[in-house]
């Protein structure tokens, strides 16, 4: 999977969540809770679903890697490379 694909799972995944959010105007360097209303239950929602669309364990300790779509998007992208 290619990182701009990547980017638009996440931005889905972020949608189904907040249907509300403004995906247009997020900064790919900033983190996402304090550009969009996500808490931390939104962003167990996005780990969840990662988990259940490609089988991909998050563990705990990274999370702080997912923080913004960039360092989501690359935290990801050797992970789901083959999918």
């Amino acid at each position: 999977m290619t990182p701009e694909a990547i980017k638009e799972v996440i931005l889905e995944i972020i949608q189904d969540i907040d249907e509300d959010a403004d995906l247009a105007s997020l900064k790919g360097g900033l983190p996402l809770r304090d550009q969009l209303d996500l808490d931390s239950m939104d962003f167990l929602d996005i780990v969840m679903e990662l988990r259940k669309r490609y089988k991909l364990q998050v563990p705990e300790e990274d999370y702080p890697q997912l923080a913004s779509l960039d360092s989501t998007v690359a935290y990801l992208t050797p992970r789901l490379h083959d999918v």
